[in-house]
């Protein structure tokens, strides 16, 4: 039997998910990283990408920036901008990529900047696909 941890996603509007999980993945700046029970204490930033969540069933979230901590069989994952995506409509994909685009085409962006603007546009496109 797997072991299982708390996880706890959550906006600024509301706690999105609070459940025991087998396994959580995450985007990390590092590169995506998979959580289990008993990791080592944990705290990072997320970069734009997908969150794939396993516990009674499987959910995946696009989560644009935010960071993460887990300590004590529990993870915390802190975002303004995270959405299921059952919840993320086509037409609204296709704005936010045009968004990044223009993003992109500033003179003085921060490389930071380029970074997630960059990943955010892979993601979305996957997602559209």
């Amino acid at each position: 039997m797997e072991k299982n941890f708390n996880l706890e996603i959550i906006s600024p509007e509301k706690i999105l998910l609070s459940e025991k999980v087998n396994s959580v993945i995450i985007p990390s700046f590092e590169g995506e990283m998979t959580i289990l029970a008993d990791h080592i204490p944990l705290i990072t930033f997320l970069r734009p990408g997908i969150a794939r969540v396993e516990g009674s069933k499987e959910s995946k979230y696009f989560i644009e920036e935010g960071t993460v901590e887990f300590s004590n069989n529990t993870l915390i994952i802190l975002s303004s901008t995270i959405i299921p995506l059952e919840n993320i409509k086509s037409e609204n994909i296709s704005k936010m990529i045009e968004e990044s685009k223009s993003q992109l085409n500033e003179e003085k962006l921060s490389d930071k900047a380029k970074y997630i603007a960059s990943h955010k546009i892979d993601t979305l496109s996957k997602i559209s696909q």
